[in-house]
């Protein structure tokens, strides 16, 4: 454990009030916070705070610890803000979902590593949102509603939920007009877990459920794709992961009036207290990259129609 970061966390405690109270002000957990406290006064050989089932104190020992804490992280902000301006280098962990990491986000990680030659960067795609503070992840790009309201998050674009199917499929059984002719069709469905499979359709401001019996169910995108492309039915997939073959016209967006409303694109991390210059500086850079991209603009979702 970092030692700054201990006496950050006694601090944390004696401002908050409680244990879980710092826990929640340092985004940790609460027995993540009593392990740190414990260690600091195994550590100094004296107890530094006296806590029972209603009340938390600072020890004549734990204060003037604090005091000294005070000081020091202060002393230490000051020099980092001094130091600011030192070409950047370290590491940098950043996360995204798997085809838009691959084709948009490996690009800009790539660019920032052109831009600071010292610094590395970890790049892990996955299409689960992962906890950035448990998996020791610096940034995420994520797509659809922010359902974690303790992230800070910088909005870059937006991508619609859109159904497709090839010409080939479409001459040899028709062009759904409505959702409720999709019990007349091949349906591809895309689930990670077991679900009830279903699709959400909204039209005049209401909200349309069609229960679904899939001809063919898959766990990733890719192979969503792979089977709409073959012909094999129609699939809902993102907008920016078929932005071509729509463009290209071997894919052909349905229902587009039924589409719900479009899903956010942000840059999230866990905080934006103390951010290092190397992460501040990748947020800008990745700011402005992604917010060129046509395949997450507004305008692009129109022109798509």
């Amino acid at each position: 454990m970092d030692r700054l970061d201990e006496l950050s966390v006694l601090i944390a405690i004696l401002d908050a009030g409680s244990l879980a109270a710092a826990g929640r002000r340092l985004r940790r957990s609460p027995p993540a916070v009593t392990r740190i406290l414990t260690a600091l006064e195994a550590r100094v050989g004296m107890r530094l705070v006296e806590r029972s089932t209603r009340h938390l104190s600072a020890t004549e020992a734990g204060a003037r610890l604090a005091e000294h804490a005070r000081r020091l992280l202060a002393d230490y902000e000051a020099a980092v803000r001094e130091g600011a301006d030192a070409p950047l280098h370290g590491r940098l962990r950043v996360t995204a979902p798997r085809i838009f990491g691959r084709r948009h986000v490996t690009p800009v990680v790539t660019s920032y590593l052109d831009k600071y030659p010292a610094m590395r960067v970890e790049l892990v795609l996955s299409d689960a949102n992962l906890d950035l503070i448990e998996e020791g992840l610096d940034v995420a790009v994520r797509i659809g509603t922010l359902v974690d309201a303790s992230l800070v998050a910088r909005r870059v674009g937006e991508v619609r939920r859109v159904w497709v199917a090839s010409p080939e499929y479409l001459a040899r059984r028709g062009r759904p007009s409505a959702p409720g002719d999709l019990g007349a069709h091949d349906v591809v469905y895309t689930a990670s877990r077991p679900v009830a499979p279903e699709w959400r359709f909204r039209h005049a401001g209401s909200e349309q459920v069609v229960s679904l019996t899939p001809r063919l169910t898959v766990n990733a995108i890719d192979a969503t794709l792979l089977a709409v492309k073959s012909h094999r039915g129609i699939g809902r997939v993102l907008s920016y992961q078929v932005v071509d073959d729509l463009a290209a016209g071997t894919l052909v967006r349905l229902l587009a009036e039924y589409e719900p409303p479009p899903l956010p694109v942000h840059l999230v991390m866990p905080s934006a207290r103390h951010m290092a210059p190397k992460l501040r500086a990748f947020l800008d850079h990745a700011a402005e990259q992604l917010g060129r991209l046509d395949v997450i603009s507004a305008t692009a979702l129109k022109l798509m129609a």
